[in-house]
């Protein structure tokens, strides 16, 4: 029996998460449910992304991932059922799948599962918890699914790469106020090759000009930039979480969207 996964922006204050909890125990009663979370932004693939890529592969394969996050059909994308190593994610062909990834999935299947009622506005209980029931008690993505050969890209969430310089933006702030970038280390890699570097965002007086590998390097108090466990580029205030100073979100004034630039010598 697989583990499905919730990842939504739904919140706990409404009934949204019951009532798809619901739909999945109604179909399977011995499911697995695991929250990853409900709390991201509004319609944010790009935070939905960072949270449920650094998370998934944790996960046994086989495992379900329901995105519930902008997870409404329109014209022009599908519900989508992606299979990519060893695990399943079905949601709205809106982009998310090109960031979630840095590789084509190997499977891509449109979702052609009829609904049981006539209710568009809650794709997230009616159509992906039912596919998600289908895969978790063994079912193949073929007989809910017509394959396609690509999904939808949003180049717009990935980092501008030039010769010397590399420009990013704020993804996550995570609950210490540490702020996470779109710039992974690889990239960081291929672009630096061995070159001197300086991360420069809101104010060139915030400048660091070196890659620390963990918090404790640098005072407390003091500002930092390292690649934690996503490896996506970090800055941080070393223990500057509310009631000491805060976090780095709140000192140099960064929001979700901010731009973060790494020029190199």
């Amino acid at each position: 029996m697989a583990i499905i996964t919730l990842t939504t922006d739904m919140g706990t204050r409404d009934h949204y998460v019951a009532a798809v909890k619901g739909a999945i125990y109604s179909q399977l009663e011995e499911a697995k449910i695991v929250d990853i979370s409900h709390h991201l932004a509004r319609f944010d693939i790009a935070q939905c992304a960072f949270m449920l890529r650094n998370s998934y592969k944790e996960f046994p394969k086989g495992t379900v991932h329901i995105i519930g996050v902008d997870p409404e059909a329109s014209v022009d994308r599908g519900h989508m059922l992606v299979e990519c190593d060893g695990h399943y994610f079905i949601g709205a062909d809106n982009g998310i799948f090109s960031i979630l990834f840095d590789m084509i999935p190997e499977n891509i299947f449109e979702l052609n599962i009829s609904q049981d009622s006539d209710d568009l506005t809650f794709p997230v209980k009616d159509v992906f918890a039912k596919a998600a029931c289908h895969l978790a008690r063994g079912g193949t993505p073929e007989i809910i699914g017509v394959r396609k050969s690509s999904v939808q890209q949003k180049q717009m969430y990935r980092p501008i790469v030039e010769e010397s310089v590399i420009r990013g933006t704020v993804i996550y702030i995570d609950s210490y106020g540490n702020v996470i970038t779109n710039i992974t280390k690889s990239l960081f890699q291929q672009v630096r090759k061995g070159r001197s570097f300086t991360i420069l965002f809101r104010s060139s007086a915030y400048a660091i000009t070196k890659i620390s590998r963990k918090y404790s390097q640098v005072p407390e108090g003091e500002k930092i930039a390292l690649f934690g466990s996503s490896e996506h580029l970090e800055i941080a205030i070393n223990k500057g979480v509310e009631g000491a100073g805060g976090g780095a979100n709140k000192l140099f004034g960064l929001k979700i969207y901010d731009t973060v630039t790494i020029e190199f010598d």
